[in-house]
């Protein structure tokens, strides 16, 4: 399904019955990146899943984006779909398009689970950045599947499920360009650790032991500037810990959820 929401068409689906979960994927992917989390979700949850502007089926426009402008995206398909207050989770991108909707928009969310991101760039993350939308323009995303792939995942778990590393390569290859350039330009200009103290809602922050895009200490600086926040830590993990260590992470997000919808 899709809707035309500020200024551009958001794709997404709507699955399971419950309480609203919405889910915000990792650059370079789509809405399918939540696919081994759904089973367990949809069964208590209605679940919205959608495509970043600039990925997957949603309109990919010139130029470069904004996490304001991302959370923006959001705030519309909210305003279409009538949702007033929902769960989110978010990995990498899909985590700081959370902080940011938080910020802006806050009581909205009930919970937040923040995967594998972070709340500030590194000192050479605008040089770092830079260098992957110049690849993109100068080589197309093809050039840039299998180090996106060896930094998402552990050489073991590459070694050995060959078939996901092929399906989530395309993927990626088929990102547009601009869509991947736009929101690498927006992820550059992070910098929300000061203001988190400003969220109000329980949130389960997980990242990957090894996990070296957005490492242990950015999710330790999230925990650490969030009020209440709870962290895990999933070994032999990197950066794409929901598919690496699904039946971990999923474990994890169904206690947490099960805590903060029952109080139990």
């Amino acid at each position: 399904m899709k809707a035309k929401v500020n200024g551009i068409e958001i794709n997404y689906s709507v699955e399971g019955e419950g309480p609203w979960i919405t889910l915000s994927h990792s650059l370079a992917c789509d809405y399918g990146m939540w696919d081994p989390q759904m089973d367990m979700l949809k069964k208590h949850f209605k679940v919205l899943r959608f495509d970043t502007r600039g990925h997957g089926q949603s309109s990919a426009p010139e130029g470069e984006y904004t996490l304001e402008q991302m959370a923006d995206d959001v705030h519309g398909l909210f305003t279409h779909l009538g949702i007033t207050s929902t769960h989110w989770m978010g990995l990498s991108m899909g985590g700081m398009i959370g902080q940011t909707f938080a910020l802006k928009y806050p009581g909205v969310f009930r919970s937040m689970i923040l995967a594998d991101t972070t709340s500030r760039q590194p000192p050479n993350g605008a040089a770092m950045w830079g260098e992957r939308i110049q690849a993109a323009k100068t080589k197309g995303m093809e050039g840039l599947v299998d180090v996106t792939l060896a930094r998402w995942f552990t050489e073991s778990y590459r070694a050995a499920n060959p078939e996901v590393m092929k399906n989530i390569g395309a993927v990626i290859r088929n990102t547009p360009v601009a869509g991947y350039a736009g929101c690498c330009a927006g992820i550059s200009k992070i910098d929300l650790t000061d203001r988190l103290k400003e969220i109000n809602c329980p949130t389960l922050v997980i990242v990957g032991e090894q996990d070296h895009g957005t490492p242990v200490a950015a999710s330790q600086a999230i925990q650490a500037n969030l009020p209440g926040a709870e962290l895990l830590v999933i070994p032999s993990a990197a950066h794409i810990s929901s598919i690496e260590q699904a039946q971990i992470f999923n474990i994890a997000v169904r206690d947490f959820l099960t805590r903060v919808t029952t109080g139990k």
